[in-house]
């Protein structure tokens, strides 16, 4: 089978857009397996939803602003007692706009990270 090329003026008049959640989506995914970052903190009600829901949100914590070619993000993580902060961010500025930009070629021009808590791994485990 033989791949037709695409017409030019399909092209020039078709956008491809992404939902705030995904992007969102894609960042918790990208930040989850950081060494450092025990968990992402949502607000009050994200908080009492996760004792209610059974899969994880991996949203929670992530606020969003996606442009036609950019994207920023906000994200409030809870740090591992012990960990060095500017490494745990510098780590985090990485894995997330590597998977954004590879994913959706939204380049990322903003990421702010809030640390809300610092816990050890042993009382952080406690609260799940």
């Amino acid at each position: 089978m033989t791949v037709q090329p695409l017409n030019a003026t399909l092209i020039s008049n078709s956008k491809l857009k992404f939902n705030e959640d995904v992007i969102a989506k894609i960042a918790g995914m990208a930040i989850r397996d950081i060494d450092g970052v025990l968990s992402m903190n949502g607000n009050m009600l994200d908080n009492i939803a996760d004792k209610i829901r059974t899969k994880e949100d991996l949203t929670k914590g992530i606020d969003v602003d996606v442009g036609e070619k950019q994207a920023a993000l906000d994200l409030e993580i809870v740090l591992e007692y012990g960990k060095d902060a500017h490494l745990v961010f510098e780590q985090i500025l990485r894995s997330v706009s590597q998977a954004v930009e590879s994913m959706t070629g939204l380049e990322v021009v903003e990421t702010n990270v809030y640390i809300s808590d610092v816990m050890t791994k042993k009382d952080w485990k406690k609260t799940e």
